[in-house]
């Protein structure tokens, strides 16, 4: 897990007087630290590769075992442990992230299209997501049954994973994110999720009504105000017609 320390054992249990051993990093085999215990020299190279091991190497003078202190996913990888009159060993290090605590958060517009389909539909849809996460499961439970999951592996990525639940459904659920050494778990509050659901979409309904409404009323006020505008036409064409028959007689 990030922060802690990991100690890679050489299984020696003393130093010998003509014992050279070198701990070394990655593809490349880049030396990050040596005991010489001829030349009375025990040194770490924490500035390479990149500064990832700088101020976090410590040397048993003893035993010439490595402890890596407060380790972050850059310094997962292969170490390989080079002695004098033993054989060499290979370590793999794996190091797994702090895992975030999932959000479950309801989604109107599948629930808004259930309903509108049907008048009896009383289903609500939840989505639980977390993001920037790798080598982890997130899954949904029923109590203590599994329903649902979704994984990723090398990549660091947002995952969301749907349930469709029933407004008035008493069930324990819980949504769980996960990896091979530790957990989170959030929980819904069903009720609370769907009722917010079904208010904004009442909201969303109420004030498409009232556009709906003022755009009525506006078209009215316009079909009034051309009706005006032809009769006061009509009324001066009627006028103007009279005052000519007069003036010819």
């Amino acid at each position: 897990m990030e922060g802690d320390s990991v100690s890679l054992n050489s299984d020696l249990t003393e130093m010998m007087d003509a014992d050279l051993i070198m701990w070394r990093f990655g593809t490349k085999n880049t030396l990050i630290a040596q005991i010489d215990v001829t030349a009375d020299s025990m040194t770490v190279y924490d500035d390479v590769p990149d500064g990832r091991f700088r101020d976090r190497l410590k040397l048993d003078h003893q035993t010439g075992s490595l402890t890596i202190t407060n380790t972050t996913t850059e310094h997962a990888g292969d170490y390989q442990l080079e002695m004098i009159r033993n054989p060499s060993k290979s370590f793999s290090l794996t190091v797994h992230p702090h895992l975030p605590v999932p959000v479950i958060s309801r989604d109107c517009s599948s629930s808004s299209s259930s309903s509108s389909s049907s008048s009896s539909s009383s289903s609500c849809s939840l989505v639980c997501s977390v993001v920037n996460v790798s080598h982890v499961t997130l899954s949904w439970y029923k109590g203590n049954s599994y329903l649902s999951s979704i994984s990723v592996s090398d990549l660091s990525i947002s995952l969301s994973l749907p349930l469709e639940v029933e407004y008035q459904d008493k069930n324990t659920y819980s949504c769980v994110l996960n990896n091979p050494i530790s957990n989170q778990t959030r929980h819904p509050n069903i009720t609370q999720l769907c009722h917010t659901c079904a208010e904004v979409h009442t909201h969303s309904c109420d004030s498409a009504e009232a556009v709906l409404r003022l755009v009525v009323t506006a078209l009215m006020g316009v079909a009034a105000a051309a009706a005006a505008v032809l009769l006061l036409n009509d009324v001066r064409a009627t006028r103007a017609k009279t005052e000519k028959t007069e003036q010819m007689s």
